[in-house]
């Protein structure tokens, strides 16, 4: 074997290894950092994953290293954890390991509490207690159990008003026993005043339905779900038609940006972004140039539930345009959204849908909004119309 032969095999294993380090390196967040591990058991870890985070104090102080299954039924689910060794001095034997959720329907993560001063460290490896995960799921059932109750109770209250109603007109026309009674004023005035007593109980008892039906609105926009329908992009109908188009304008646009869904989010039914730097020479050539206004275009793959995939199409050229908007100076006025649904033409690599930012030249008409398509619409509230957008000014 020649010197040169023997000096190249040197350097591509000395490449190899150098390569290796670096993955092994990456992988390890607590490399170079003191760390010791702790334990906690649960019944279920309602989707906790490896490598989620572990948070003491809501600080990040560590990670998820590893979630091992019982060998058997009746036993409880081991979660791994390890973290930095600055968290030792307020861990405790009584601090409690819980599985909490980013906006409750979000990302899972372990939370640890503090411990008591009275109570010895936890040493490394060692179980700490645990409580349950809150499944809000079994909440949502619960609650829209209790609704569908208040709203069969009100159904039978109104369907016994209708039949008191039915005797009271006989009696007025005097048919029957309690007919012959009508003379006497004082058992008809006693009569009407039960009735009218009955009518505002009814009354009150819809209020109390409708107040619960407003809170359970209410809910969605709590901060707790709102990583939910963030998520998916409609935490509130009218951010979805805020900026939308119906139709693109005639022409061929003057620039235009192409991204693969699969690129941009980090699922296929999710319009949460995952790689804006992507989308940073899209917001550049916006800032910095003159145009007449621009179209966040989203379309999706052929398979899923077409109403689903038009909402989410929706969802997605919003998030898009708020990122844009949030991120880089231009009016905003100028950029619309554009949901397509369900599009042919599918490529290797586009299955989760296509995204395209066109932009048009100055004196293009911006088309009047649209609503969504009517099966589409159910899904969601929309109560205000839309409204026209008017041409935007050319840029100085």
């Amino acid at each position: 074997m020649s010197r040169a032969v023997r000096l190249g095999a040197f350097i591509v294993v000395t490449l190899a290894v150098l390569a290796a380090g670096v993955f092994v390196i990456g992988s390890k967040e607590y490399l170079f950092r003191s760390s010791y591990r702790l334990k906690a058991q649960f019944d279920n870890v309602a989707g906790l994953s490896e490598g989620a985070d572990v948070q003491v104090g809501g600080v990040h102080s560590g990670i998820v290293e590893s979630i091992a299954l019982p060998h058997r039924p009746g036993e409880k689910v081991t979660v791994l954890m390890e973290l930095n060794k600055s968290t030792h001095e307020i861990i405790k034997q009584d601090s409690l390991a819980s599985i909490e959720t980013e906006g409750v329907l979000g990302n899972q993560y372990v939370a640890i509490s503090f411990g008591s001063d009275g109570h010895a460290d936890v040493k490394d490896g060692e179980f700490i207690q645990s409580v349950p995960p809150l499944v809000m799921g079994d909440m949502l059932k619960k609650a829209s159990g209790i609704l569908d109750s208040s709203q069969q109770a009100i159904d039978n209250a109104t369907m016994a008003t209708a039949h008191l109603n039915s005797v009271s007109a006989k009696i007025d026309s005097g048919k029957g026993t309690v007919g012959a009674l009508v003379n006497d004023k004082q058992l008809y005035a006693n009569l009407e005043q039960t009735t009218a007593t009955l009518h505002a109980t009814m009354q009150q008892a819809q209020t109390g339905v409708t107040d619960f039906q407003e809170n359970m609105e209410a809910l969605k926009h709590n901060f707790l779900l709102s990583g939910y329908f963030k998520k998916r992009g409609y935490e509130d109908a009218d951010e979805l038609k805020a900026n939308r188009i119906a139709s693109l304008p005639q022409g061929d646009p003057e620039k235009t940006f192409t991204y693969a869904a699969m690129q941009l989010f980090d699922g296929h039914d999710s319009a949460k972004l995952k790689d804006l730097k992507s989308l940073k020479a899209a917001g550049d050539y916006l800032a910095q140039n003159s145009f007449g206004f621009a179209v966040v275009v989203v379309s999706a793959g052929l398979e899923g539930d077409s109403q689903k995939d038009q909402l989410l199409t929706e969802a997605r050229a919003m998030v898009i345009r708020e990122y844009l908007v949030e991120n880089f100076g231009f009016d905003d006025r100028q950029l619309k959204t554009m949901g397509r649904g369900k599009q042919t033409g599918t490529k290797p690599g586009d299955e989760w849908g296509m995204i395209q930012i066109l932009l048009y030249p100055t004196g293009v008409t911006i088309p009047l909004a649209g609503d969504l398509p009517a099966p589409v619409a159910e899904l969601i509230d929309t109560n205000a119309p839309a409204k026209p957008t008017e041409p935007v000014a050319k840029k100085p």
